[in-house]
This record gives C-alpha cells, structure tokens and sequence, in this order.
C-alpha cells in the first residue's frame, strides 16, 4: 500500500512539473495576436513557357516581446495546390504548433511548379498561406501569372480597347487620361489587386452584352472571396463634358463600387447605367457628387455603409433599380439610399458645409430596402433647389420622414416588405407573393423593357418593381 502511495505521489509530482514547465513558456495569449510578415503578397512575375519552377522566401515576426505559439501553419490548397512550402526548414504544406520566440522569426520558402500547356490552364495562379495564432486567422497571399494574362500596373491610359482575348490584371492603378477614350468590349475580364483601382479623366465606355458581361472584380479568384468586401479600391469618374457608360458590367469587392464625380474638382460627372450589378462594397456601390447619372436595370446590394449616395446636387434618374442592403459583417446604421443637395466635411477647423442644385432625383418602378428600421436618408440645405420622387415604388422608410406630399411620392409602397426569393444566398428575384409584381407602370418598363435577366417586363398586366421580372412557372399558374 505505502508503494502504490509512493507511486501515486510521484506521478502527481510529474504532472505538477509538467504543467509548471507549460506554464512557464508564457505565451502571449492576446486575444488581438497577430503576427507580422516581411511582405504582404508573394508573388512570381514569370512569363511561364514551358514546366518551369522558381523558389521565393519570406519572414514570420513575432512583433511582441513574449514567445508566441502558432496554431498551425498550411497551405490553403492543400495538396491540390501548385505551391509548395519549406516552413522553417521542413519541407511540408502543413505545419501545427510551431514556437516562435520574442521579437524573433522563421523563413517560409515557396516553390511554384506550373505546366503553361495545361489544357484548363488559369490565368492567374494564386493560393494563400494561412496563419492561426490564438483562435485569430491570418493569410498571406501567393500570386503568379504567365503569358495568358495582360498586366496594368501605374498605367496612363490613351485611346485604346481592352478585348475579351485575355483578362487584365490591374497594379495601383490605370488611369484613363484627360481627352482620352478607354473602350471595354464585351466579355473582358478586369481584376484589381489589393489597393487598386480605375480612373477615368477621359471616358470609360464598358459595354458588355447579355451573354458576354464585362466584369471587374478583385484578384482573389478562389470561391472563399467571391463576397469578400474592400479587395480593391473601385472606379472613379472625373468630372468632364465626356459620357461614362457601363452597360451589362458587374463590378464587385471594392471599397466604393462606382463613384461618379469629385468635390475639389469643377463641373459634373456624367454616366449611363445598364444592366449593372454592383455588389459587396465595404463603403459605398454608387458614390455621386453633384453628377448626372441616368440608371436602369442597375442593382446595388450588400454595402458596409451605402448602396447609393447622392449628395451636392445634380440630376439623377434611376428606373426599374433594386437597392437590397443586407450587409452582415457587422452591424450597419447608415441608410442605403441617400439623397441630399448639401454634404457636411469636418476638419481640424471645424465642419465645412457644402451643397448645390439637386435638380432631379427620380425614382421609378424601383425597390430600396434592407435590414435596418430606415433606408431612406434625405439631407435639404434650403438655400438650394432640392427635388426628387418615388413613383411606383417599395421604400423602407422611418416614420419621421413624411411621404404624404403625392408629388414626391406617388403610389409608393411603405415599409411592405419586397420578398425576394433568397437574400441570404444574394438571390433577389421576386417571390410569388412578392407585393413588387404588376404594380409598375407601363410608361417607365416601356423604357426597359428587359429585365436584368434579359426577360420581358411588359407580357403581362404590368411591369415589376425592381431590377427582375418575377416568372411563374407552370405550377404557380
């Protein structure tokens, strides 16, 4: 009995020693860790022609002054990636519980192998690194292309065209120079790395087709950022005599998705929207300053702080529109639309008070909704013209916004929810019970008669509200 007591003694002893030795490596356990690496993007600039391999490198800082332990280190696409990885001298795509001590570092190799004659052959290859550090997620991204891929990097842009042949990778920016013409034809594919962005002093005319949309998108081709906001910085349009038009596009993942004017400089803006999808903005889809735009066709949806904004004045005409601001990643407390003839900029200084003629901002056969109480904002500096309408409209408003005057808001339908058939899954067509069918008029579908998907709005009693047309099928009927 004394043995068995000795026995359980000393196995206590070793268990105390062995969580007193853990113990004593002191992790940083902050909730915020989070490491830091000597570059933020690896990238292979290589015309690849045949097989060919290159190896690059770079450095895991532990920035803090007590050890941390890395959960895991691995390769985001496994072995199905065409990366491989060295991590700290191991040769593994995969890596658990690595020490890195205080204010120390580890390399990371990285060897890419790419056949360029493979028949499904991507124009850009690119993967991630994924770092877990105290139940935080962080991932550096790997990036190559090859010869099936035009690059744009700090470009001047004269009078040119931007085919379908191969995609455009865009670097800071390409900028469409004063006096000048950028032409985008159908089908054209225009990534933006991180940071990066469109501008145009000349005219950007994009004008895709149904069946050949013109698309501008962040660089992250995996399925995971697909909804991803802020990947690049978006479009902007200089204020000029020129016309900006975008017609079947689909711009997605930017900061602002499309902003139409600038405050410091003279004059308007001008854009024609048709047939635009333009979704998951971290800050705004359409960001207008005292421009003209005429839209249809045209949604807006999922944005961290407004779908659209129309601010300092101007003219406006938005027909058969969808706004649907379901934004999720965390809670959002600005209105989808906004609408104003003034815009308040504070300073050191104080608040600097801007504004101008809204002249006209008229919506119809249109739908603005989203999860927040009110997705109507309206801001009337009195000393200029202030003028819009809703007619034949679904409006998600507050209370304290008066819309009994009937020559601003005629036959709209308040706060009576829209039913799209699945926002959760970025589906906004109509159900069969949605309150948006056959109460357009006439006049304003004649002017779209297609909807987004390319479906007639006027072979039945009315138009619907919005950007789709709700088809029954057989059943329903």
């Amino acid at each position: 009995m004394k043995h068995l007591f000795r026995s359980i003694l000393v196995l206590l002893l070793f268990t105390g020693i062995f969580i007193t030795s853990c113990d004593d490596e002191n992790y940083f356990a902050g909730e915020d860790a989070k490491l830091a690496f000597s570059v933020d993007t690896l990238m292979f600039d290589t015309i690849f022609t045949t097989i060919g391999s290159t190896t690059q490198s770079f450095r895991v800082i532990n920035p803090y002054n007590q050890p941390v332990l890395i959960s895991s280190i691995r390769l985001a696409g496994g072995e199905q990636s065409k990366y491989r990885l060295n991590i700290d001298g191991e040769l593994t795509n995969e890596l658990f519980e690595v020490e890195l001590a205080a204010k120390d570092s580890i390399y990371i190799f990285v060897e890419l192998t790419i056949d360029p004659n493979g028949t499904n052959q991507p124009m850009i290859v690119q993967d991630s690194i994924i770092f877990s550090i105290n139940s935080n997620i962080q991932d550096l991204d790997l990036m190559a292309w090859g010869q099936d891929f035009i690059p744009v990097n700090k470009e001047i842009i004269t009078t040119s065209t931007w085919t379908a042949e191969k995609p455009y990778l865009v670097y800071d920016y390409a900028y469409v120079d004063s006096g000048e013409v950028l032409t985008i034809e159908p089908g054209a594919r225009i990534y933006f790395h991180k940071g990066a962005g469109l501008y145009g002093k000349g005219a950007i005319k994009a004008i895709g087709t149904f069946d050949k949309p013109i698309v501008f998108k962040g660089d992250r081709l995996e399925e995971m950022y697909f909804d991803i906001p802020d990947q690049w910085q978006g479009i902007l349009l200089y204020p000029g005599d020129h016309l900006n038009e975008f017609e079947n596009v689909n711009i997605s993942g930017a900061n602002i998705g499309l902003q139409v004017g600038t405050i410091e400089d003279e004059g308007a803006a001008n854009a024609r929207l048709h047939n635009v999808k333009i979704e998951h903005m971290a800050f705004a889809g359409i960001f207008a300053l005292k421009s003209n735009i005429d839209a249809s066709n045209t949604l807006v949806t999922n944005c961290g702080r407004y779908c659209v904004t129309l601010l300092v004045g101007g003219n406006y005409n938005f027909n058969h529109c969808t706004i649907a601001n379901y934004w999720g990643f965390k809670h959002r407390e600005t209105a989808s639309l906004v609408i104003s003839n003034q815009l308040i900029i504070p300073t050191k200084d104080g608040d600097v008070l801007l504004w101008g003629d809204l002249e006209k901002a008229n919506w119809r056969n249109s739908i603005v909704w989203g999860n927040i109480g009110s997705e109507l904002e309206l801001g009337h500096y009195k000393a200029s013209m202030f003028n819009y309408r809703f007619e034949n409209c679904i409006v998600k408003v507050a209370d304290s916004i008066d819309t009994s005057d009937p020559e601003i808001y005629q036959n709209i339908f308040k706060n009576i929810d829209p039913l799209f058939i699945g926002y959760d899954r970025y589906d906004y067509q109509l159900d069969t019970l949605s309150p948006a069918k056959d109460t357009g008029l006439k006049k304003y579908g004649d002017l779209t008669p297609l909807d987004l998907n390319n479906v007639s709005r006027m072979a039945d009693v009315a138009p619907d509200l919005g950007v789709f047309e709700r088809v029954e099928t057989k059943d329903e009927k």
